[in-house]
């Protein structure tokens, strides 16, 4: 359990709200629309009416005592940037800004924030990724350069064993849990003989995943 101050509470604040409190997070959120936060108050740890571009509102929040700190503003990025910058000015431990250009995350990183998102150009990213990659399910980034991928079985691998297939070696992959119908098999052995409807959850470089995924001959049945 985390505790979260969330500014700004449009429509991506409040999916990442939700979802936050999920998860079991303790969360406090502000934003200056006063039906807004009436409306949400109820679901949340805490709840304020409030301008954050006032460096004394923020002050009353108690900052330095949240283990992150999210701007999710979306339509007013001066404003978001004035906020990550009174934020870290103010002790926060962790800032995450939101985004929608790349000229905006270099301000907002200059400005303090320690991670940048881009909600709309990840959705994207995912949605390309899907389209073009047709075994995958899911994929989560964890660097530039390396991901986890939820992929449906490959035809190729069915009725053979990982001994056999050797993805390590062949493709790079390293086999992390394999989910069948009401069960997950976590760290699968190399005896493990693939069958029809298997998803294998997989880590490795993203590059040569997406490649894997996309030839023909690996495509699972629809």
């Amino acid at each position: 359990m985390r505790s979260v101050l969330l500014i700004g509470m449009g429509k991506f604040g409040r999916t990442l709200g939700e979802m936050l409190l999920d998860m079991g997070d303790e969360v406090m959120i502000v934003d200056k629309n006063e039906d807004t936060v009436n409306l949400l108050a109820p679901k949340y740890t805490n709840a304020l009416i409030a301008n954050c571009m006032n460096e004394d509102n923020l002050k009353k929040l108690g900052v330095p005592s949240f283990d992150v700190c999210v701007v999710a503003i979306g339509d007013d990025f001066q404003s978001s940037l004035e906020i990550t910058s009174l934020l870290k000015d103010l002790g926060a431990k962790y800032v995450v800004s939101r985004a929608t250009t790349e000229i905006q995350r270099k301000f907002l990183m200059r400005a303090g924030a320690d991670e940048v998102i881009y909600p709309d150009k990840d959705i994207a990213e995912r949605l390309a990724v899907k389209i073009n990659a047709h075994n995958v399910i899911n994929y989560v980034d964890l660097d530039s350069d390396f991901s986890i991928f939820e992929i449906a079985v490959p035809l190729k691998w069915l009725k053979k064993s990982i001994i056999d297939i050797n993805p390590r070696v062949k493709y790079g992959m390293n086999i992390l849990t394999i989910r069948k119908e009401g069960s997950v098999i976590s760290m699968p052995d190399g005896n493990y003989v693939f069958e029809e409807g298997d998803v294998v959850v997989v880590y490795g470089n993203t590059e040569n995943i997406l490649k894997f995924t996309n030839k023909k001959e690996n495509r699972s049945k629809k």
